[in-house]
């Protein structure tokens, strides 16, 4: 099976696995086509450079995603009493659908995601405003409509905790549900666990805004 996958998807199946296991910056091109078992003059004919094979690997997922997504959103605009875990549970079947591009492809794209945050892998964030920005921009006006009294800023920190809660879970995710299974008796899959975070990241999201706490005086 591997040796009938061509050299472009030998490249993105190495890249992806060794970024979402140790990370953008602690993965080098060489550790990719060794494991991908190609030259580096692969790597540069198909993508060009690195940032490049990085958007790549997230692309395969945000190309079939995102679309999804819009159109699980969109009649949300005209929802009455929208709700946070409306907004988010409306998200869980377009993430899950990364699956059908890879094996545990939702729990790999989620980590990915985490990757290029916590790296702070700035050409990710332009790549995706530019590609995906209008499914971002609905996003962000349907958590604003469901949390009003929350400001903008607020919203932007709160909306990152929120995706740290999910990188660490999936990324956790086989420990965390052999111990749900050993103490609890408890079987788990991936969807049921990201709906099992909704009602968390909800009330996170939506919290009262903290009162403005007056400035420290030093000296």
């Amino acid at each position: 099976m591997a040796n009938r996958l061509s050299t472009k998807e030998r490249i993105l199946n190495a890249a992806e696995k060794l970024f979402a296991e140790r990370g953008f910056s602690e993965t080098s091109l060489r550790l990719i086509t060794s494991k991908a078992e190609v030259n580096l003059a692969s790597v540069n004919y198909h993508f060009g450079s690195k940032k490049e094979l990085i958007q790549a690997v997230l692309a395969r997922y945000l190309d079939h995603t995102m679309p999804s997504m819009q159109v699980a959103l969109k009649p949300l605009e005209s929802q009455p009493g929208l709700t946070l875990e409306q907004v988010f549970e409306a998200m869980v079947q377009p993430l899950m659908e990364a699956n059908r591009i890879r094996p545990n492809g939702t729990a790999i794209y989620l980590q990915l995601l985490g990757r290029g945050y916590i790296e702070n892998q700035g050409h990710l964030r332009w790549f995706m405003t530019t590609h995906y920005g209008s499914i971002l921009t609905l996003i962000g006006a349907l958590v604003h409509r469901a949390a009003p009294h929350v400001t903008p800023v607020e919203v932007f920190w709160r909306l990152h905790y929120a995706l740290g809660t999910l990188v660490f879970t999936m990324s956790s995710f086989d420990a965390l549900c052999d111990i749900a299974n050993a103490d609890f008796k408890q079987d788990n899959d991936v969807e049921s666990v990201l709906r099992r975070i909704i009602p968390y990241v909800a009330s996170g999201v939506s919290a009262p805004q903290p009162q403005a706490q007056p400035e420290r005086q030093f000296g």
